[in-house]
């Protein structure tokens, strides 16, 4: 069954005009069908239209059950934006569909691309939790600078770990790198990398290099394979 988002549904049983009109002019839900909604904090229920308004559907709860994320780590991927805008909006519907909590647009010295459209990140981030039958809605934070979010990350009990392709430094593989069951945030640079002077504020944040393998990969690509790296071992270790 196709699910609809209503962030609000402690308070108010009434689906967005955009979640009512896809529902009722794309979908033909009628007054008397069942649907299935997400509060986007981990609960899904199960409810009966009550009034099939295009701009405002209405719906009675049947049923409410806790949907709890499959994966135990907190995920925090940090991203340079890419210069094509297509490929971080494919981005963050793929790292939503594999499993993340936190993702945040990083502005860098080398991005080509300074800041994203939120809105619409936020937008395909629900698409992508309602398609792979999620009911977490992760965060997705405004463009932050490199240095205020590594400034953040100071304190943070999370592993850490920053993808650089710098051969002089000294690196792990991501996936040797990690402690299953640990919180994990993950730093992937612009087209161009980070410049030294990131780096060097990366490693002074507690932030350890690291290389996603031999291939070398695009920063969507690379952002991608370190969040399915981190579900992978866990997964293997049963996590």
């Amino acid at each position: 069954m196709i699910r609809f988002y209503a962030p609000d549904i402690d308070s108010l049983a009434i689906l967005s005009p955009e979640e009512s009109g896809h529902a009722v002019r794309v979908l033909r839900r009628r007054t008397g069908d069942e649907i299935e909604v997400v509060d986007g904090r981990g609960s899904l229920f199960r409810c009966v239209v009550t009034d099939d308004n295009p701009h405002g559907l209405m719906f009675d709860i049947v049923e409410r059950k806790e949907l709890p994320k499959i994966w135990k780590p907190f995920i925090t991927i940090a991203v340079a934006p890419t210069k094509n805008n297509d490929r971080m909006e494919w981005l963050v519907e793929k790292l939503v569909e594999v499993g993340v909590d936190r993702i945040v647009p990083l502005r860098c010295a080398r991005s080509e691309r300074k800041d994203i459209k939120r809105e619409r990140l936020v937008k395909i981030a629900v698409a992508a939790m309602k398609q792979s039958l999620k009911a977490i809605m992760p965060q997705v934070e405004e463009t932050m600078p490199i240095a205020s979010f590594l400034n953040e990350q100071k304190n943070s009990g999370a592993q850490k770990f920053v993808g650089y392709c710098d051969d002089t430094t000294p690196r792990n593989l991501l996936s040797h790198a990690l402690h299953a069951g640990r919180d994990v945030t993950v730093l992937i640079g612009p087209e161009g990398d980070f410049s030294p002077e990131e780096i060097v504020l990366a490693r002074n944040a507690g932030f350890e290099p690291v290389t996603m393998g031999d291939n070398r990969l695009r920063t969507e690509t690379a952002a991608l394979v370190a969040c399915d790296t981190i579900h992978i071992v866990n997964q293997l270790n049963k996590i």
